[in-house]
């Protein structure tokens, strides 16, 4: 991947990518462009849509209908982790953080799931996206993840791949070390990876024998301390990556 550029402002399209492909900008990324960082006709600006890379794009048109156009393209688009992450949702500064934080570890699917001791039962998926974006603009990254449906524990476990290691992040797991726990399934090289993060209070007894019960399941203890579930979240997404995703390369 060539160096990232920290400079230039980033953003955002639902739009294809190319030379000569002219993008009409919403009224919301025209305010942002124009008005917020007060760029102009001609300016640079990096672009990205999750699936043809990163362009740079120069801004057109005018200031009630802005428009930009790709000139060339910085970076290519590669693979990343095949990492489901699922969690029970939380309230919406706490949900908002952990969000964009699994984004920034590159969780390539988010998967909302309603468990016994969720407090929270609705769930503004436009609202996940948007941190998502915002998260893929600020950290340079060239795709985002997708976004499930809410579902509860037993319709995820229902239908569970086999072929995906479960990762379950169990404050009850006995205490070995998290790092050369994982380090274990190496032999096994999984590509696809699922992370398991419960509500505050953790999953409830009867809900940790269905998990177990999955095949290819790894519970994890996350250390001596019980975290709190968006800094779980952090904490299990850095050593998953760390030790079998794409830190490693």
């Amino acid at each position: 991947m060539s160096r990232y550029d920290f400079d230039a402002p980033r953003l955002f399209v639902d739009a294809p990518l190319a030379v000569g492909q002219e993008i009409a900008l919403s009224k919301e990324q025209s305010n942002y462009l124009l008005n917020v960082l007060r760029l102009t006709a001609g300016d640079p600006i990096l672009t990205f849509n999750g699936r043809d890379g990163e362009w740079l794009a120069r801004i057109g048109g005018t200031r009630k209908s802005a428009v930009l156009a790709p000139e060339a393209q910085t970076r290519t688009l590669t693979a990343g982790p095949d990492l489901d992450y699922f969690f029970a949702p939380l309230k919406h500064a706490r949900l908002d953080y952990m969000v964009q934080k699994a984004v920034e570890m590159g969780a390539s699917r988010l998967c909302p799931m309603l468990t016994r001791r969720t407090q929270v039962s609705r769930v503004n998926l436009d609202r996940m996206r948007a941190n998502a974006i915002e998260a893929a603009e600020q950290c340079g990254l060239l795709t985002l993840p997708s976004i499930d449906d809410v579902r509860t524990l037993e319709q995820v476990l229902t239908s569970w791949d086999k072929d995906r290691l479960l990762i379950f992040c169990d404050e009850d797991a006995e205490g070995m070390d998290p790092i050369a726990r994982l380090q274990m399934e190496r032999k096994d090289q999984p590509t696809k990876i699922a992370v398991f993060i419960g509500p505050e209070g953790g999953f409830d007894p009867r809900e940790r024998e269905m998990i177990n019960a999955c095949s290819n399941v790894v519970r994890l203890s996350l250390g001596p301390r019980i975290l709190r579930a968006d800094t779980a979240a952090v904490a299990a997404l850095a050593v998953v990556q760390a030790c079998l995703g794409d830190w490693r390369s």
